[in-house]
């Protein structure tokens, strides 16, 4: 797995300035991603990130790049814990959330579910059931600084330089 794949798909992570990214990565060869996944987190993890394997299936791994302090804290969040009751999630905790879980506002989560996906206001990296204007600014944050990570890791730092500690 290249950098670049984590770098293009979580820089609003590594930066500190999203809770997680959930991303597909090609996959032909199972032990390696592992391998590789294994060797980003121990860069990652000292700067209060991990990256996790959530699925493999024809050819491509999906993987889920998250801070796992700041996904407790949101987990605390009422809305989101009424969301996830209704759901059926018995989460509990954060750990046990995180391979059923990715960090979306939880309005915007409600609004998917209650309008089956449809009837939303603009859509970027999930479907937007709330504040538009709101979601609008974290899009155009969250495209700059990918193309900031992206062009800073092209200029020669590497995942651990780009990862910011929390």
């Amino acid at each position: 797995m290249s950098e670049e794949i984590l770098i293009r798909q979580g820089a609003p992570t590594l930066a500190g300035i999203k809770t997680g990214s959930l991303f597909p990565c090609p996959c032909d060869d199972r032990e390696a991603l592992l391998t590789d996944v294994r060797r980003l987190n121990r860069q990652l993890v000292p700067k209060g990130l991990c990256l996790l394997p959530i699925r493999f299936k024809d050819g491509q791994a999906l993987l889920y790049l998250y801070r796992p302090a700041v996904l407790h804290r949101d987990l605390q969040d009422g809305l989101a814990q009424r969301i996830l009751t209704q759901a059926g999630y018995a989460c509990g905790g954060c750990g046990r959330c995180v391979a059923q879980l990715i960090s979306y506002p939880p309005e915007d989560v409600q609004g998917f579910i209650d309008h089956r996906a449809c009837d939303f206001k603009c859509a970027g990296l999930w479907k937007v059931y709330s504040d538009e204007e709101r979601a609008q600014r974290l899009f155009t944050r969250f495209k700059r600084c990918t193309e900031d990570y992206c062009a800073r890791w092209q200029a020669g730092s590497d995942i651990g330089q780009l990862a910011v500690a929390m």
